[in-house]
């Protein structure tokens, strides 16, 4: 038995190292959404949405620019002004490739 096996360890430790992957995320802006898509089909993104759907399984409003804005640090259409790049051919044939995948996943 780990302290994992505990539910309310384990919920605190995940919401923990949630926060910081958020907080890693809001530092590595070099890392376009693209990428994070491409190579782990998921990006900031999806987590903003993620929380949102959460919130709304709870009953809870929170908007999905609410959830990417928490995400982000800012607004979405803020960091894509300032952080976001164009995307090459090959970034959007990974892309589409992963998200193929992720109907796997669902």
């Amino acid at each position: 038995m780990t302290i994992l096996s505990d539910d309310a360890v384990r919920e605190q430790l995940e919401a923990a190292a949630f926060r910081r992957l958020v907080q890693h995320l809001r530092q590595r802006t070099d890392v376009q959404n693209i990428d994070l898509m491409g190579w782990s089909g998921f990006c900031r993104n999806c987590l903003g949405d993620w929380l949102h759907e959460e919130a709304e399984k709870l009953g809870l409003a929170l908007s999905k620019d609410e959830g990417r804005s928490h995400v982000y640090g800012m607004g979405q259409a803020e960091w894509k002004q300032q952080h976001q790049q164009p995307a090459s051919q090959e970034q959007l044939d990974r892309m589409a490739e992963s998200l193929a995948r992720n109907e796997a996943v669902r």
